[in-house]
């Protein structure tokens, strides 16, 4: 879900760019129910976040019902059992503040932006949605089209939009990981009424969420309101679905041509790389980070400035739950042929397998980190989220404040030595997207 942000210019907070991150501090419990709770505390703008995180994603789907987690996210605006349809961006737009919501492989994360005032009005819409919402026929009808639509303009219309489908598939056998958030339009039109309440129940119960909130706000008060609205959701009783799934190693490089409807080829290829948290992702991460973030990237300066073999370059780690992926990728300049600029590539990668960075680069490279670190929990909203996603995926809310030492302890042989075991050829897919005008 998109919407325009009325109070952006209010999220800003006392956290700078200093070089430092000042401490977040937080107050965090459960409720008997197995509901998550944090609170952040910031008076420095009259504003909340009120925020629920469901630890559902499209790698907790079945196979023959692909898409369905980043389905709820939309029909879960439908209303509930004391909201109409349609009313609750209505309550939201007319107490002045906004929302968003977004689906991943492993989460579903809604949140409202409210003045501080209405705190309860948030607390109230969230405990609807995780209670009472409408799970029936005529919503999913109405919002099977508006993922259609979504799909149609994000994908099946969008220049090189298929990458990610067609990169997960190949890089994936076994793991759910080879579909994506957007799933299957025939799974969903497929689908029983029944289906779609069972999702429903089986994970948008409270012991299956996180509620972060974070803004001015009074932590007694609010922990009053907390227990009024959610504290009588009843809990889930059998094990929630968390799929086990080791995938093995992809042993040889994969390589397709896709054929789209675009003016200038394109080389991408994804490589297999380890979860999130663990200490080689942090490498991994700031291997990407070397590679491809601004003016001034291997990739950027390679074969955008100097050889002028693309138009633009990047690069990005998929943050997963399980072991994920990472892409690195280049739009070719005109006339360019597309094995030219994957070559081109592949010498960048090959450099920073074989050589250490200069001091001066990795420097820079961790002056990078800890810019995005502070920049990513420098607005209330991104507090909030962050909290949620320490406690989900680390158990360890206190990350917000001591993760950041993670990144740095990363040396520059561990930046090697992550390019050599997961950047080679036996364990990436390679893309080539052509323009439809060159299908054979």
């Amino acid at each position: 879900m998109k919407n325009i942000f009325p109070l952006l210019i209010a999220l800003c907070c006392s956290i700078g760019l200093s070089g430092q991150l000042n401490k977040i501090d937080f107050n965090e419990y459960d409720l008997d129910n197995g509901l998550h709770v944090i609170l952040h505390q910031d008076k420095a703008t009259p504003i909340v976040v009120v925020s629920v995180m469901y630890h559902v994603g499209s790698k907790n789907e079945r196979t023959d019902r692909t898409g369905f987690a980043h389905f709820f996210e939309h029909l879960l605006f439908e209303g509930s059992e004391n909201i109409e349809r349609g009313e609750f961006f209505q309550y939201i737009t007319n107490a002045g503040g906004s929302n968003n919501a977004y689906t991943s492989q492993d989460k579903t994360y809604y949140y409202e932006l409210l003045p501080s005032n209405q705190l309860e009005l948030g607390l109230w819409l969230e405990s609807e949605r995780m209670l009472h919402a409408k799970v029936d026929i005529k919503g999913v009808e109405t919002q099977r089209e508006v993922v259609k639509e979504e799909r149609r303009q994000r994908v099946e219309n969008q220049p090189y939009g298929t990458f990610q489908e067609n990169a997960m598939k190949l890089a994936f056998k076994d793991h759910p990981y080879q579909w994506t958030p957007i799933g299957s339009m025939e799974h969903l039109n497929a689908a029983t009424e029944q289906d779609y309440i069972d999702f429903y129940n089986d994970f948008y119960t409270p012991n299956n969420a996180v509620l972060s909130i974070a803004g001015d706000i009074d932590i007694e008060e609010t922990k009053k309101l907390i227990n009024k609205y959610f504290s009588t959701i009843p809990v889930k009783k059998k094990d929630i679905y968390r799929p086990q799934i080791v995938e093995m190693p992809m042993g040889g490089q994969v390589i397709d041509t896709i054929y789209d409807n675009i003016q200038l080829p394109a080389a991408i290829t994804t490589y297999r790389i380890p979860a999130l948290g663990t200490d080689d992702f942090y490498a991994v991460n700031m291997l990407n980070t070397l590679l491809s973030q601004g003016q001034s990237s291997r990739l950027n300066k390679a074969i955008v400035d100097e050889q002028q073999l693309a138009v633009f370059s990047g690069g990005f780690p998929f943050e997963l739950e399980d072991p994920g992926v990472a892409i690195v990728f280049g739009i070719a300049n005109m006339g360019v042929d597309v094995n030219k600029l994957q070559s081109a590539i592949d010498a960048e990668l090959k450099k920073v397998q074989t050589d250490l960075i200069s001091e001066e680069e990795f420097q820079k490279l961790r002056n990078q980190v800890e810019s995005n670190f502070v920049t990513g929990n420098a607005r209330i909203a991104g507090i909030a989220e962050s909290l949620a996603n320490y406690h989900m995926y680390y158990d360890n809310t206190n990350l917000i404040n001591t993760e950041l030492d993670r990144f740095l302890a990363v040396t520059k042989e561990d930046i090697r030595s992550a390019a050599q075991k997961y950047y080679n050829v036996n364990n990436r897919v390679v893309l080539h997207y052509l323009p439809k005008q060159t299908t054979p």
